[in-house]
């Protein structure tokens, strides 16, 4: 039986005589009309092997098998592998509910609400398995919610055809079978990814009602495999591209991060940009561009890109320093226009960081911890203009200066003084330190000397004994 809130004419076949709104056709299933075509590609014809997977979701599949249930690598996993790249996670799609799986796995926990699932762990890899996803017929087991065309519940079980149709984009609906090492193609993978084109499976306007992040994973999927987006998927991106203000910004937060923080940055960005959905997920950012400030472009892309060189070498990254480059020019704008009226150059900054973060926050939830660091590496971009000896060394001893003064070294386009005063500072972060304080004047000036080292703290003056303390007596 089917349980929970379950409106009726979710459930009503298309073509069926009583009328609906607009808003009602949008919860109609929207695959029951696809016609899932078995494809098996056998192990001679693909490169996949077991040894590029994970032994932990081997495991679990063959757990799983011996047990008597159907189970798949399914997804993201089964694409990058058919690609040669090495997969992050691997999922597994089964004909088990999560409770048998959770009998099966003493280390599994069940997770969601929303999209009920098993997470098998094993030390810090989790291997996340969900059950095959059904059509909502009548008689089925589980229970979906949906409201205004957008899925807040959703946990109907199916087959494995059905589940096919279920999932989002054709390349990620193929299966790898551990019984015979054969790749299962239901709606046209495998094509797709010969022709480097991402389709989506559906109807996509109402795909994208039921879930409006779908819209920025087509992007981001783009980006990182080199594929064109089908025109059909993309052309409702600006009707419903505001659609994403319903999704909940944590989570358009974690999107973000996949987007930008996953070697992929600089592709994501502009992919953003051709399809018109940045002014949906960063407008502050959008409305910056758009002014046509080709230095601030310049920023953003070397930014991204930097970012990308970074975890290609394999080193930290910070959201803080990404979204604060991608947020830089509405608030260095606000900022300057506040100073023209003018405002205090320090409350003026504080005031535009406060106004383009709270912004930005409504859209998507950056925490607080990087909010902070974000505020600080734009109110020390005035200070690099001020060359006196103390502002010099106090600059330099400040915790954010390293990644105040990378991101001094991007805004070099904005002009020639500009691109002067990064190499000015870059220069002063190999001079001793006594050739410094020796070169920089006390009070002011811009002499074109700079050093890196922190200058010492003063020796604290000791402290004379009147007669009769004996409070330095040992």
């Amino acid at each position: 039986m089917v349980r929970g809130a379950v409106r009726r004419d979710i459930l009503q076949p298309k073509g069926a005589a009583s009328p609906r709104k607009d808003s009602d056709r949008l919860n109609l299933q929207s695959r029951t009309d696809i016609t899932p075509t078995l494809r098996i590609i056998p192990r001679d014809q693909h490169i996949i092997s077991r040894k590029n997977i994970s032994k932990a979701a081997l495991r679990v599949l063959y757990r799983l098998n011996e047990a008597g249930y159907a189970a798949y690598l399914v997804g993201g996993a089964v694409r990058d592998l058919l690609l040669g790249l090495q997969p992050k996670d691997f999922d597994v799609a089964t004909s088990a509910t999560p409770d048998e799986v959770k009998k099966l796995f003493r280390n599994c926990r069940l997770i969601g609400r929303r999209f009920r699932l098993a997470h098998v762990v094993f030390g810090p890899e989790i291997i996340e398995v969900a059950t095959f996803r059904g059509l909502g017929e009548a008689g089925g087991e589980g229970d979906r919610h949906i409201i205004d065309g957008r899925i807040v519940r959703d946990n109907i079980w199916g087959t494995i055809e059905e589940d096919a149709v279920r999932r989002d984009f054709r390349v990620n609906a193929m299966y790898y079978d551990i019984s015979d090492f054969s790749v299962r193609d239901y709606v046209g993978g495998m094509q797709d990814l010969e022709d480097r084109m991402l389709r989506l499976i559906g109807d996509p306007d109402i795909r994208y009602h039921e879930d409006p992040v779908r819209m920025l994973r087509a992007a981001r999927l783009a980006a990182k495999l080199g594929m064109r987006i089908d025109a059909a998927a993309m052309a409702p991106f600006e009707t419903l591209g505001p659609l994403l203000a319903d999704a909940a910004p944590a989570r358009l937060f974690d999107e973000s991060l996949k987007m930008f923080l996953s070697g992929n940055g600089l592709r994501s960005f502009r992919m953003l940009e051709q399809s018109g959905l940045l002014k949906f997920l960063f407008p502050a950012t959008a409305r910056a561009l758009k002014r046509g400030d080709e230095a601030l472009r310049s920023l953003v892309e070397h930014g991204l890109a930097n970012t990308d060189a970074r975890i290609a070498e394999g080193k930290s990254v910070t959201p803080a320093f990404l979204f604060a480059v991608l947020l830089w020019g509405e608030v260095r704008d606000v900022a300057h226009g506040a100073i023209a009226r003018g405002q205090d150059s320090t409350e003026a900054w504080a005031r535009a960081a406060a106004q383009v973060v709270g912004e930005q926050c409504q859209r998507v939830a950056i925490p607080r911890r990087f909010t902070f660091t974000m505020e600080e590496i734009w109110s020390l971009q005035p200070r690099f203009e001020q060359i006196q000896r103390k502002r010099v060394f106090r600059l330099m001893t400040h915790p954010r200066f390293r990644a105040a003064f990378d991101f001094l070294l991007l805004r070099a386009d904005e002009s020639p003084a500009m691109r002067e005063l990064g190499q000015w500072w870059a220069h002063a972060q190999q001079l001793p330190q006594d050739v410094l304080a020796a070169a920089l004047p006390a009070g002011g000036g811009n002499d074109p000397v700079v050093a890196s080292a922190p200058a010492k703290p003063p020796r604290p003056r000791r402290r004379r004994r009147r007669p009769g303390d004996k409070s330095g007596s040992v």
